[in-house]
């Protein structure tokens, strides 16, 4: 605060302050445009300080809300996407660094239709805030992606870096076991569709080779 009227006092050096994109004016800091690759689609992002943080441009630059701005420090896991199939906090990572990078946000597993572990967050953690939940979501993909039959404590150990304040571990555990259970069913349901189908295409391919051996 200046001494005289209580107004801000101006910053040194002819800057403004900071500009809508988080980088700081008057410093002549780079901007950079480049690709991400976001839910299997290219996303274009152009002009962009090459400071911005992935969880910045993620929410801010592509609309990618379900990605939550918690802690900005890697500590409560509200905003964690999956990088090349891997857990990471896109809040310590630098958005410019992550081309060629193949990444999820939580969008993609419930838009238009929640996955099994979206299904099985809001059967028994949906009377939480919901804050936390899409990167306890991400993280129990990962998960579930090594381990479908992940033990309590091992639910408990991947979630240690996730601060949920509303709901019990207990909730997610449950949560995580039946998500498990309709993904190992649908996985049997894939194996038997399987041979069927490749019943049907023997018997065409039987019924074809008769009709040629009648034709001639």
């Amino acid at each position: 605060m200046s001494a005289e009227g209580g107004q801000p006092a101006q910053p040194a050096d002819g800057a403004s302050g900071s500009d809508s994109a988080g980088s700081p004016e008057g410093f002549g800091w780079p901007a950079v445009s480049y690709e991400l690759a976001v839910n299997g689609s290219p996303q274009r992002v152009a002009d962009a300080w090459i400071g911005e943080s992935l969880l910045f441009v993620l929410r801010e630059r592509l609309g990618f809300t379900a990605v939550k701005d918690g802690c900005g420090e890697g500590e409560c896991g509200a905003c964690t996407v999956l990088m090349d199939g891997q857990p990471t906090a896109a809040c310590l990572v630098p958005a410019a660094a992550a081309v060629d990078r193949a990444i999820e946000t939580p969008e993609v597993h419930a838009v238009p239709r929640p996955d099994e572990v979206a299904a099985a967050l809001a059967a028994h953690a949906g009377a939480g805030c919901g804050f936390c939940l899409p990167g306890i979501g991400m993280q129990l993909r990962a998960l579930l992606a090594r381990n479908l039959k992940p033990s309590p404590a091992a639910v408990r150990e991947v979630l240690s870096g996730h601060r949920c304040r509303c709901l019990p571990p207990e909730r997610f555990a449950a949560a995580a076991d039946d998500a498990a259970q309709a993904l190992a069913r649908g996985h049997e349901q894939g194996l038997a569709h399987v041979p069927a189908q490749a019943g049907a295409r023997t018997g065409e391919q039987a019924g074809t080779g008769a009709g040629a051996g009648a034709r001639t």
